[in-house]
């Protein structure tokens, strides 16, 4: 009896450390990006008052909001292109056995796998000689090289496991393999797509590397870079202010995300969609 009691609130101790790590950063910044001043540097645990200077001067001074559309619009196009071909490329992988599949599909996870910086000098020259410098589909295209790899091995595993008789009462119907894809797989598959979409979006929404290489003028830029980028008015200041609100900004379209997909999310964890 004494070591349930115990293990009880060992648990509930865990699950406290677990919830307190995670969401105290986040409390932490919008309880600074609240503050101005000399009250940013006073130590407080608790909003001594709401003052929404900050966001105010990040959403009306500079091009902050055009970065944020920036931001949208790169993430979106990566995770629509991402998804598309990916569909069909886990199709054709899971459903068509040919010599070297394994090999070809150990190849596409490990291409997923690799840093960033092992590629960027011969990226850099590509962008260069397409013309796409200083443009935004030159991060849609950089972003694919890693989003693509990763929802084509996620999907395939996933279509693996869908049973070959739906598609084969598909096929004696006279499907073709393009209406089986649209109307047979994608329904069955849209927890896995939504996992696999929500994480390249992620990853396309926080990327440094590639923007701040590939992009050059504020306007063009995506929210990392310039968050990184915002200065003071000399350089001994570091408006800890303005840097929270921007952070906080950024971070509520992705909660907002998981918040209204979270069921799919669920299902798409749960039925091994994702793993590793």
């Amino acid at each position: 009896m004494k070591r349930s009691f115990l293990a009880r609130i060992g648990f509930y101790v865990l699950v406290a450390v677990i919830i307190f790590q995670a969401i105290f950063p986040f409390y932490y910044a919008i309880l600074t990006s609240l503050e101005s001043g000399q009250a940013l540097f006073e130590v407080n645990y608790l909003p001594a008052a709401l003052d929404f200077s900050n966001y105010r001067a990040m959403l009306t001074e500079g091009v902050f909001d055009r970065q944020i559309l920036n931001s949208v619009f790169v993430a979106s196009v990566v995770v629509l292109f991402s998804l598309a071909l990916a569909v069909t490329a886990a199709y054709a992988l899971s459903r068509i056995n040919f010599r070297l599949r394994g090999l070809l599909l150990l190849t596409i996870l490990s291409v997923s796998m690799f840093p960033q910086i092992a590629v960027l000098s011969g990226l850099f020259e590509v962008i260069r000689a397409f013309g796409l410098f200083n443009s935004l589909w030159s991060l849609v295209f950089s972003y694919m090289i890693f989003t693509l790899p990763f929802t084509v091995w996620v999907l395939t595993t996933f279509m693996r496991n869908l049973p070959v008789e739906i598609e084969e009462a598909a096929i004696m119907d006279g499907a073709s393999a393009l209406t089986i894809v649209r109307r047979v797989f994608l329904p069955l598959m849209w927890p896995a797509m939504v996992t696999t979409g929500l994480l390249a979006f992620i990853h396309a929404w926080n990327e440094f590397l590639f923007a701040l290489t590939f992009l050059s003028t504020d306007r063009q830029r995506t929210v990392p870079v310039a968050i990184a980028l915002i200065s003071g008015r000399s350089e001994f200041e570091i408006p800890w202010g303005n840097i929270m609100a921007a952070s906080v900004i950024v971070t509520l379209p992705l909660v907002a995300l998981v918040l209204v997909f979270q069921r799919k999310i669920v299902s798409g964890l749960t039925a091994g969609a994702v793993k590793g």
